[in-house]
């Protein structure tokens, strides 16, 4: 509203904040209606919503019906680039994608490299702090993350991402150590046999293989980063 005028707009709510899923459930419970209404299979969190219906033709069906429901009932503007039909494992909501045969909620691949680059950028090698405070620094993201994908049926990619995780922290410890002496020095003092020690504080391979060196993976254990408080991206039930 500009002067007391209601004028049109193009552009919605900024994500991020609570107000627009708050807004989005406002505007879209008649949405909801509808489509329970019509005995639709749907799921819907603010203005992402998924219909699930048995056929390609019966999918381009509803969403032109939908689609027009959404503009003319409800006068909200469609985001003909986002939208699509497809099949379910084709598709992500909202971090979610299915298997083929439907038996399976996986984490979209989108999802998983969005946490690898986040990981990244807080390991990366130009951050000065020590393990304890980058660990305190992650534990928020990995426990909010875990919460939430933890709902995943595929407990593997959370294991797998859990010993990226911690390589990632190798890593960037064996950085900090900086040269052959005290890379020698810090591995005698995490136990590690001498002439081990010694081969590994001397090689000049990279720092990313020499996160998975048996001599830095034998000083670093996994029980180390849990004893700082990393939290398991994966719990069973």
């Amino acid at each position: 509203m500009e002067d007391g005028l209601v004028r049109p707009v193009d552009e919605g709510t900024p994500q991020g904040g609570p107000l627009s899923p708050l807004l989005s459930n406002l505007l879209l419970d008649d949405l909801d209606r509808e489509l329970a209404r019509r005995g639709l299979r749907f799921c819907r969190y603010a203005d992402d919503c998924n219909i699930y219906v048995r056929s390609c033709r019966a999918g381009e069906r509803v969403m032109a019906s939908v689609s027009r429901f959404l503009t003319k009932k409800l006068r909200l503007q469609v985001n003909e680039a986002k939208s699509a039909v497809a099949r379910p494992e084709e598709r992500k909501f909202p971090g979610f994608s299915i298997s083929n045969d439907g038996s399976e909620r996986r984490i979209a691949p989108k999802a998983l490299a969005k946490f690898k680059a986040l990981i990244r950028d807080m390991t990366c090698r130009t951050r000065g702090i020590s393990l304890p405070q980058l660990i305190k620094e992650l534990k928020p993201y990995l426990i909010g993350w875990r919460g939430y994908f933890g709902f995943c049926q595929t407990p593997r990619v959370l294991t797998n991402l859990e010993a990226w995780t911690r390589r990632r922290l190798r890593m960037y410890l064996w950085r900090q150590w900086g040269n052959g002496h005290n890379r020698f020095k810090e591995l005698r003092r995490h136990g590690v046999p001498k002439l081990r020690a010694a081969v590994a504080a001397g090689s000049l391979t990279g720092f990313w293989r020499m996160s998975g060196h048996p001599a830095v993976q034998q000083a670093l254990r996994n029980h180390h980063f849990e004893s700082l408080g990393l939290p398991s991206l994966y719990v069973s039930v």
